[in-house]
């Protein structure tokens, strides 16, 4: 578990991989004032807890290219994932597919990620407080640190699982600068949500789904 957590940490610190990925035509879009759309690519989404077990895995998710991204977005170098009934899978083995899209918004350095989902009555924004991500081949890997953030389509927030932070805490044995950084994600990630920062813009959310959905519609997938 060491080296594991080591690797997170490492990774927080230095964040070259995410100058250059799969569907990234660098600094300029090779496809800027051109009507051909960049390929969407498949990656699977990884969680663990703390201890290295496997908490959840994700099979299918896209990553939006670069050249399609906004450039709010493009200046903090994030990565943003689509899906739409995807299969899920538990640490347990159970095996469920997912009935509502969603937009997954990676930070580099960020103790937190966010999963937009696409419901019926609007966006609701579902926050991990987690480590930072890593990135190997077209796997997405991270630890969760149980604490989540809830924003839903009406604006109200809410922060769930504190219990079960404290409960890990001791049971997992946190170090304290791992409970410096998730005290430093939680707060981060509600400044954003309380001024509705990037990610969280409902309207930049449905145009990367619809960018997606066009782009499967045209046979790309295939």
């Amino acid at each position: 578990m060491k080296a594991l957590l080591l690797k997170f940490m490492l990774v927080a610190k230095n964040n070259k991989d995410w100058l250059s990925y799969p569907g990234s035509p660098g600094p300029k879009s090779a496809v800027e004032g051109s009507d051909v759309m960049a390929n969407f690519f498949p990656y699977i989404i990884k969680s663990f807890k703390h201890d290295g077990h496997l908490h959840r895995m994700w099979l299918e998710n896209w990553l939006v290219p670069e050249s399609e991204m906004h450039e709010e977005h493009r200046s903090e170098a994030m990565r943003v994932f689509i899906n739409s009934q995807t299969k899920i899978v538990e640490a347990d083995g159970k095996e469920w597919v997912s009935r509502i899209p969603g937009v997954s918004f990676f930070i580099p350095k960020m103790w937190f990620n966010v999963v937009a989902l696409i419901e019926g009555h609007g966006v609701r924004y579902y926050c991990n407080v987690a480590s930072p991500p890593y990135f190997s081949g077209n796997v997405v890997t991270y630890i969760d640190y149980d604490l989540d953030v809830i924003r839903r389509p009406g604006g109200d927030i809410h922060v769930v699982d504190q219990e079960e932070y404290e409960r890990h805490k001791i049971c997992y044995h946190y170090p304290p600068v791992v409970d410096s950084k998730v005290k430093q994600g939680m707060r981060e990630v509600l400044e954003r949500v309380r001024k509705a920062a990037p990610p969280f813009q409902d309207e930049r959310v449905l145009g990367y789904y619809k960018l997606w959905e066009q782009w499967r519609a045209n046979g790309a997938e295939g």
